[in-house]
């Protein structure tokens, strides 16, 4: 049953029908990209669940915490809260991967016609708990998911040595923008930067900051680099109904970073296209046995859109003044 249940994971596909989550519908009824994300990785688990693996199941009995260690996607239509968006998971692991692949697409009605909203690409990894407090006992892997399991996410090699951090310790969820560490990773770039220590609701697994939690400091870091620009999001609302937009956007885990560790976010902006989109790229960092350890990285494209009558939204170019303060120019 269960050399099934393995057999199926790799390459039968499977459909779901989901809602997206209204905590996601920040403007009007259109949900934003992290919520989109949050749905192709809920749907993937649900492939787990259809194919007889249910990913709590596989915890419980074997110690394998499921993971997402890579999702990138693209957004050709806006998902919006009443959607029941049909979610096609298709397996595309290669034989000699040590990461589960899947390729996921959304579908939505549009007009009474279907269609595609979202296209991803997704991979994951079973991280082995070794830990003999928490499990107590462990069954057998089961055959055919050996390869992977990892008992470690990344393996991210050591980079520059850092200045010690200067200052009170951050208490949990706390941050500042002020910190020799950040000074060194943002000198020459056109960047923003904080430190952060990470909470549990940021976690799973009791210690490590999951996708879900880098997706959430992603939008954070989009709003605080135009706040800290002169052109925040609340500003521009208010002066001429401009909202962000996303069109695309990656994540890949690189190492782990644990709970109650200081992480170091960088938002850089590495492209403009004419006065319409820009791209930005995410790296975050922990420093251990002094030298900056890379967990993740990431890119978000975003341009600026105005929404109508809750849904109905449409891309603007922005004046000089936005176009400065993106490019940093003085």
């Amino acid at each position: 049953m269960t050399a099934t249940a393995v057999q199926k994971l790799l390459t039968e596909a499977t459909t779901v029908t989901h809602t997206p989550g209204y905590e996601g519908a920040n403007i009007g009824t259109i949900i934003g990209f992290k919520h989109v994300s949050y749905l192709i990785e809920k749907s993937v688990i649900d492939h787990f669940r259809r194919c007889g693996l249910p990913v709590g199941a596989l915890y419980e009995q074997q110690g394998l915490g499921f993971d997402t260690v890579h999702i990138e996607s693209r957004l050709s239509t806006a998902l919006i809260v009443d959607d029941e968006a049909s979610i096609e998971v298709k397996p595309v692991t290669t034989e000699d991967a040590a990461e589960l692949a899947f390729k996921v697409s959304i579908t939505v009605d549009r007009d009474g016609e279907r269609k595609k909203a979202v296209t991803s690409k997704v991979r994951a990894v079973l991280r082995y708990d070794e830990n003999d407090t928490r499990m107590l006992r462990r069954l057998p892997v089961p055959e055919g998911l050996e390869r992977f399991v990892t008992k470690r996410i990344g393996n991210a090699e050591p980079g520059e040595p850092v200045v010690p951090g200067t200052g009170d310790e951050l208490v949990s969820g706390g941050s500042t923008e002020n910190d020799p560490v950040l000074d060194q990773l943002t000198a020459g770039h056109n960047a923003y930067a904080w430190k952060f220590r990470i909470p549990y609701p940021f976690v799973h697994f009791f210690e490590r900051l999951q996708a879900t939690g880098y997706l959430r400091l992603m939008e954070e870091a989009k709003h605080r680099f135009v706040d800290a620009r002169g052109i925040s999001i609340r500003a521009l609302l208010e002066e001429s109904n401009w909202i962000p937009a996303v069109t695309q956007s990656s994540l890949t885990l690189l190492d782990e970073a644990r709970l109650e560790e200081d992480l170091y976010v960088v938002y850089r902006v590495d492209s403009v296209f004419k006065n319409l989109m820009y791209t930005s790229r995410l790296d975050y960092y922990v420093v251990r046995d002094g030298r900056l350890l890379k967990t993740a990285t990431g890119s978000i494209t975003h341009g600026y859109g105005v929404v109508e009558n809750g849904k109905e939204g449409r891309l603007v170019e922005w004046d000089d003044r936005v176009a400065k303060a993106i490019s940093g120019a003085s």
